[in-house]
């Protein structure tokens, strides 16, 4: 079975925007515990010594969903090539 690699990334990058933007509003209204999670994932003892006074901007959210859906679109586009080419 092949992927249609448009379909797929385009599928991926609307998947991790939407997560994107949950995560932006769960940091916007619980910026302590996101913290806390944040250290525990990062294996982070100190995360506040790491992430400073990071605050939620528009222009940010903005930017950084930009910024991941990119990513998650190009990863997944090879991706799929890739697992095309395998499948062969």
């Amino acid at each position: 079975m092949q992927l249609n690699a448009k379909k797929f990334a385009s599928a991926a990058a609307l998947t991790v925007g939407i997560l994107y933007i949950v995560c932006a509003i769960f940091v916007a209204l619980w910026p302590d515990f996101a913290m806390q999670l944040l250290g525990q994932v990062a294996h982070i003892v100190n995360v506040d010594k790491f992430a400073g006074d990071v605050a939620i901007t528009a222009s940010g959210v903005i930017a950084g969903l930009v910024e991941v859906m990119i990513y998650a679109y190009v990863s997944s586009w090879i991706f799929a090539g890739l697992y095309n080419r395998f499948v062969k």
